[in-house]
């Protein structure tokens, strides 16, 4: 008898995208981002979605959902608050200030895990990655760093945007999203110094998305 085929493996039914050694770095580079912030400095995340989004009526739900999902204190800033009134968007002059960023994509179809940014957040993305914890919301899910999501650059090319896919098997528990919500979290006056023990990264994360 001819052995029975196997059904293909389904590529999302993962519980990260990232591998092990990614997620080591990670961890690692969250833990320094703890170890080093002061006490009582302010911790600012800013949440970049797309005008349709901010214009849509869950546009309150969400962000106070987003907020909920975050370490207590935390200050949080969208388009309308960091750039008020007739202030021009420039991304550079905020980007400094900023200790993480939250994506809000619009979902490929509702329940879908597959979500998608213009161009605008993803180039906010890229200039984070790479320095400071960079998580997308899933509306079922909640947050998930974006490490442990599969990217993918779409057309057309002078303008590109981003699709990003949530891991299937996506636990909430999991190390990089403590890792990150730790690295978020505001050091209280008074609070003891944290001992770091992981060692400096110059390169911690994965290459952000071209």
């Amino acid at each position: 008898m001819h052995p029975k085929p196997t059904a293909p493996t389904d590529p999302l039914d993962v519980e990260t995208f990232a591998n092990p050694v990614q997620r080591r770095r990670f961890v690692a580079a969250m833990n320094r981002i703890t170890a080093d912030r002061e006490p009582g400095t302010p911790v600012r995340v800013y949440i970049t979605t797309g005008p349709q989004m901010r214009k849509s009526s869950k546009w309150d739900a969400w962000l106070t959902r987003i907020t909920e999902s975050l370490p207590e204190g935390v200050e949080v800033l969208h388009y309308h608050k960091a750039f008020p009134g007739d202030r021009p968007y420039d991304w550079d002059a905020v980007a400094g200030d900023l200790d993480g960023l939250v994506i809000l994509g619009r979902q490929k179809r509702p329940g879908s895990r597959v979500f998608l940014m213009g161009p605008v957040a993803r180039l906010e993305l890229r200039s984070l990655i790479a320095r400071k914890p960079v998580l997308i919301y899933t509306h079922n899910l909640g947050l998930i760093p974006v490490i442990d999501c599969k990217s993918q650059v779409l057309t057309p090319e002078d303008a590109p945007r981003l699709k990003l896919v949530a891991p299937k098997r996506w636990q909430r528990d999991t190390m990089t999203l403590t890792a990150a919500l730790n690295a978020l979290t505001p050091a209280e006056p008074g609070q003891e110094e944290r001992t770091d023990t992981t060692g400096h990264l110059a390169h911690p994360f994965v290459a952000p998305p071209q």
